[in-house]
């Protein structure tokens, strides 16, 4: 076995060591013995492994793994904890449905084609959300550039995320013609689309090429989430969507790293589009190796009428959810200008430290919603990770700092539990379609929010009182999740979408 990584460990050879040592593992991977006594992977995230234990000379017990990741881009990231986690000594299972994975991984044991594309698609994330922040970094120094005021930002922000309508035609041919074509076309065209930002004679020209980009991005991040709710195993998909919200918070960081270029002189924020283009590499990757879904694949009804009494209630959820996010977020800034007097180092030290703990809460939220359940999960964090956030717009000096940093957590936690919802209750057939609506729905919500937020401030409202009220949109997510909402943890695709488990009519 060439190329890869080699684990070696040595064991005093007695007698319940050997034994422990030559039980196949049922933790991270599942292993059979092969006939030359060594063994190798059945279930697992490995492109190739082999284990084996000898004697290694004066009562010890030599074990070897050699093994390579088949995860593509984050591979690193889990190099470390593999390497840990296959240095001890395998154990037999005591939970059928986690068989002793790690914390840190999903609670099913992943095969290598799901390896490969969470892999894909973590990196496809990354793009996406590149391109979803992009105009919303740059718009403030691109309109000095140009002499526009305020009000011409309002404009170009409103007709920016109105842009929406260009991403659902994409949702409808996902269905159509299947998930990897679509998405290989999204991949590319939203970069370039958004890169064309730099060569803007004029701010409406700007505007119009992220009018069109950033939809393309959003299209590309919905289509993700599809992707990833039919390829992962029916106890990790809300661990994989903690995952993407990870890559995509990262493809986020990396465009607001970029903004510096913008104070390199006169016209510099059109440098920050031009990074745009380094996420072709990701679509020629994709373009290369991502394969179509095998739900998508399979027999399926084609085009099923939209359940609305699916739809309308998970639609509420976006609506209401986003009526508190979008502004907490974009106003916190704002906040801590206005009213605690932070000046621009301070507000990016304080976002770093209270908003890093989400990426741990995702992951264990992630993990808690797949293993433990949905509903419950969100009735517990989201009312929690609102009286927090509303906490630091209340509060100053410590207080401040740690209800911010409990609000992100804890937000980090209850996200993967709603954000998988979208995908599951829809069946093969329109689950593209309904993804591109609620994302719409999402975008509304958001809209109206800071719209009303953006006024009544203005009006002299403090910010205390205002976030407050849009957060009686949070009272409604909980209520609708409990009445309305099943619980789809441990559930086949097909189980949840009883139309996908019937043949087509011919």
């Amino acid at each position: 076995m060439r190329g890869g990584t080699t684990v070696t460990r040595e064991w005093p050879d007695e007698p319940d060591v050997r034994a422990r040592l030559e039980a196949p593992r049922d933790d991270l991977l599942t292993e059979r013995r092969r006939d030359d006594g060594a063994f190798e992977q059945v279930v697992g995230p490995f492109a190739t492994y082999e284990r084996t234990v000898a004697p290694g000379g004066a009562g010890v017990l030599v074990e070897r793994t050699r093994y390579r990741l088949a995860i593509p881009w984050f591979g690193w990231l889990f190099s470390v904890p593999v390497r840990a986690q296959l240095a001890r000594r395998g154990h037999p299972p005591t939970h059928p449905l986690t068989h002793r994975t790690p914390w840190w991984a999903p609670p099913d044991q992943i095969d290598p084609r799901q390896a490969l594309v969470m892999g894909l698609l973590a990196a496809a994330a990354m793009s996406s959300a590149f391109v979803n922040t992009l105009f919303t970094q740059t718009v403030s120094f691109a309109a000095d550039d140009f002499g526009v005021g305020n009000t011409g930002v309002g404009i170009a922000g409103a007709v920016v995320r109105a842009g929406i309508v260009v991403a659902l035609p994409f949702a409808l041919l996902a269905d159509r013609i299947g998930r990897q074509r679509v998405i290989r076309v999204v991949a590319w065209a939203a970069p370039l689309i958004a890169a064309l930002g730099a060569f803007a004679p004029n701010f409406p020209a700007l505007v119009a090429t992220q009018a069109i980009g950033r939809p393309l991005g959003l299209a590309l991040d919905f289509l993700i989430a599809v992707v990833v709710a039919e390829e992962m195993p029916r106890n990790s998909r809300a661990y994989a969507v903690s995952v993407l919200a990870m890559a995509a918070g990262l493809g986020s960081g990396i465009a607001v790293m970029a903004l510096p270029l913008a104070d390199i002189g006169d016209g510099g924020w059109r440098l920050v589009y031009l990074v745009a283009l380094i996420w072709l590499v990701v679509a020629v990757d994709i373009s290369r190796r991502l394969p179509e879904t095998e739900r998508f694949e399979r027999p399926h009804v084609v085009h099923p009428p939209l359940d609305l009494g699916r739809f309308v209630p998970i639609a509420a959820v976006a609506v209401c959810a986003n009526f508190f996010v979008a502004p907490a977020s974009l106003f916190q800034n704002s906040y801590l200008s206005d009213v605690r007097d932070f000046d621009a180092r301070t507000i990016a030290m304080f976002t770093l430290i209270t908003a890093t703990p989400a990426g741990l809460g995702l992951i264990i939220g992630g993990r808690l919603a797949d293993v433990r359940g949905r509903r419950r999960m969100i009735a517990f964090a989201i009312p929690v990770a609102t009286v927090l956030v509303l906490g630091s717009f209340s509060t100053g000096g410590a207080p401040m700092w740690l209800s911010a940093f409990g609000g992100g957590f804890i937000g980090g936690i209850a996200y993967p539990a709603l954000a998988v919802y979208r995908a599951e209750l829809f069946p093969t057939g329109n689950r593209g379609r309904a993804a591109g609506y609620l994302t719409t729905a999402a975008l509304m919500g958001g809209i109206a929010g800071l719209l009303l937020v953006g006024h009544l401030v203005d009006q002299g409202w403090s910010y205390a009182s205002v976030i407050a009220l849009v957060a009686t949109g949070q009272i409604a997510v909980v209520a609708i999740v409990l009445m309305r909402f099943p619980e789809t943890a441990h559930q086949e695709l097909e189980a949840l979408n009883p139309v996908d488990a019937q043949p087509p009519p011919d």
